[in-house]
This record gives C-alpha cells, structure tokens and sequence, in this order.
C-alpha cells in the first residue's frame, strides 16, 4: 500500500483532505465514497528521508505500559459508543510516544480502508502480542469488542503490575551485591597498599592471610586486565550459551527447580494462564484454539514445552486437569479447580476468580524469597569487608601487642 493525500468533497459540498493508506486511486476513491466523500485529486506521498535513529528522540520501541494504556482508553471509548475509527482518531493524538503514534496512525488508515481491526494490528506483530491480536479478534466475531478490550486491560495491568514488583524486590539485593564488590575493590587497591607501604620500613614477617590479601591486592593492581577479561569472558560466555537453543531451555529449567525461584515461577505461569485462558473462553474461543493462543504467555522454555506436551494430550481426549498434573505445570489447587471447572462446564468463570490468587502468592514468594535473600548478603558482606580489614590491620595489632 501507499499512502496518497488526497482531497474530496461530500454531499453538502463540504471539502476534505488527508492522507490515506491505498493500493491505487481507485481504491481511495472508493474509500471515500463509502464514507460519503468523492474524490476530487489525490498525490502519492513522497517518502522524506528517515531521520537518523541517534537524533531521533523514540527509540523505534513500544514499551508494554503503553500498549496497556492504549487498551484501556480504546476500551472506554468502545464502552462509550464512540465508533472504532473515531476512537483510533483520537488515540492517535495522545501522549505516546512517536513509534506508538505512528503505529496507531497506520493502524486507523487501515480501519478506514476497509480492514478488520485484528487485520490492522496484524501488520504489527512486534507492538501487539499474538495474545492481544488474537482477544481482538474474538471481540469483534462475537460483538463483544469492549468486554474483551476491559480484560485485555486488566490483564496487562496486572502483568505490568508483577513485573514492576519483581524488579522493585531483587534492586535492594543487588544493590548490595554491588556495594560489597565496590568496598572490597577500593580497599584492594587503595587501603591495602596505602596500610603495606607503611608497613615496608618495619621489620615485619608478613604471612598467613594477611600475605594471601597482599598477594590477591598486587594481582588486581598489576594484571586486572586478566581479571576484568576472565568476568568480562564468563559473562559473554553465559550470554552465548543463553542464546542457543539447548542453553536457554537449561537456564529455563533450573529457574523452575531452583529452591526459592520455583514457586515465584511456577505461580507468575499459573496466574497468567488463569487469567488469559480464562479471557479466551468467556469470549467464546472453544478450548483447542485457546490453548494454541495462549501458548504465547509461556516465555519460559521449559514450561512451554510442558505445556505443548499437556496439550497434545489434551488433544487426544485426556481431561485438561489430568494433562496438567502429569507435566506438573501448576500448583495442585490449580488443578482441582480446573477438574470441577471442566465437570460444572464454569471452567472460564473459575479461572478468572483464582488467578487474582495467584497473584497475590507471586507477590508473597517474592518477598519470602527476597527476606531470605537480604540478611544472607549482610552477612557475606560483613565477612568479605571484616576479612578484609582483618588482613589490613592485622600487622599493625601484633605491633602493638609486641610493645
């Protein structure tokens, strides 16, 4: 498609202009005259140069917040019977950023060229999810577009919600980490020479640990390029590994079976999948294609795979709560439920009442696993500095103690 500004008149001789997306003239004269307008002249848009992406003030990116924005506002408006072309008018004009804008502004183009909403956000699979794309979708089969786009909100909020809890409960953790690495470094490379040049004029034996700190304090002064290279290589190389496909199913399952990482993980799956699968099939998607939609919000390989495993069996005639306890993809209640769900036929009711749950229990395995995790790095680094301004001073106590 290209885009042509055009100019048009309506019935009351009224005069338009814009710019709209079209295969040809015909096409936007045909546009138009299905909104009441004939087209009176029209010139293909010519492309301008694309402004470096280092002066450009967006990144290209559209951040997961934003589309969560966009959801709930395109939701009211749907809710207030604004129509959906009128409604992507406005949308586009709001605070977003120019990647979102210009995303919302094709989008509309396309609305208004003839296409389904879910065809418009298609051409966009990097701003909109297969998930997102797909409740759409849905909505607009069933004719419950703004029910759908209320849960969509809800759902992202929600999401968004957990993500910003994760990272606000490991920033103090590494904080410290950070600060007992910048401790130890200063005192290697300043405090303990400044203390052993004082200590060169004495005749005084230096051994044991103090000798060991005073070995490690000349190694970080004099090669710390083989130390910065040795950090710098193991990053890289779990970076590497990280990125192969046998690596990162790895990574993914010790995030599932580590102590104090399982449970977080395992109910951040389970109060995702409550929550989309039960989006799904109140909007009327049978369950075969709601397992296949919402495969999407497994981004941990490991689960993933268990999950497409459950639901081939699923696909063979098993229960959905005996294919999910065979692969262990959630907590036991979970399944129960699911089990009283698929017999009462209230599965989608069910399950959006338990994932509110679920998201409490991510938030309370967080921060039991972040009160455990604390007071273990007070300690290391009370010991990692203690020792350390043991080695320093050491010498200069047996002088004291000599006198």
């Amino acid at each position: 498609m290209a885009q042509y500004k055009f100019k048009a008149v309506d019935l009351q001789g009224k005069k338009h202009s814009g710019i709209r997306l079209a295969n040809d003239e015909n096409e936007l004269a045909s546009q138009l005259s299905r909104e009441g307008m004939f087209l009176s002249s029209a010139s293909l848009v010519k492309e301008g140069k694309k402004k470096s992406s280092f002066w450009s003030l967006s990144s290209g990116k559209v951040k997961l917040s934003e589309t969560t924005a966009f959801c709930r506002q395109f939701a009211i408006m749907i809710t207030a019977g604004i129509p959906i072309v009128a409604s992507l008018d406005l949308l586009k004009t709001q605070s977003y950023s120019l990647a979102f804008r210009n995303v919302l502004a094709e989008v509309s183009e396309d609305v208004k060229g003839g296409f389904m909403l879910s065809e418009a956000l298609s051409k966009h699979k990097k701003v909109f999810p297969v998930f997102f794309r797909s409740m759409v979708k849905v909505g607009e089969s069933s004719g419950q577009l703004d029910t759908v786009l209320n849960s969509l909100a809800d759902y992202y909020e929600k999401d968004t919600a957990i993500r910003r809890k994760t990272k606000s409960a490991f920033a103090y953790p590494i904080f410290l980490l950070v600060l007992t690495f910048a401790i130890s470094l200063a005192m290697l490379l300043y405090i303990i020479p400044t203390s052993r040049s004082s200590l060169s004029s004495m005749d005084i034996e230096i051994t044991g640990y103090t000798a060991a700190v005073y070995s490690l304090s000349d190694f970080i002064s004099e090669d710390w390029f083989i130390l910065l290279g040795s950090i710098a290589g193991v990053f890289f190389l779990w970076f590497i590994i990280g990125k192969t496909p046998g690596g990162r199913y790895a990574y993914d399952y010790l995030k599932v079976h580590l102590p104090g990482f399982r449970k977080i993980n395992i109910n951040l799956a389970t109060a995702r999948f409550a929550r989309g699968f039960g989006l799904l099939l109140s909007s009327g998607m049978n369950i075969t294609e709601a397992m296949d939609t919402i495969s999407i919000i497994f981004t941990n390989k490991y689960q993933s795979k268990c999950f497409k495993l459950a639901c081939d069996e699923i696909r063979q005639g098993v229960e959905l709560a005996v294919a999910f306890k065979n692969y262990k993809l959630f907590p036991d209640i979970l399944i129960q439920m699911i089990a009283v769900g698929e017999r009462t036929a209230t599965l989608d009711k069910i399950l959006l009442k338990t994932c509110s749950f679920y998201d409490s229990e991510v938030e309370s395995a967080l921060n039991g696993l972040v009160g455990k995790i604390q007071p273990t790095l007070l300690i290391i680094m009370g010991i990692v500095v203690g020792g350390l301004f043991l080695a320093t001073y050491s010498p200069m106590i047996s002088i004291m103690q000599s006198l």
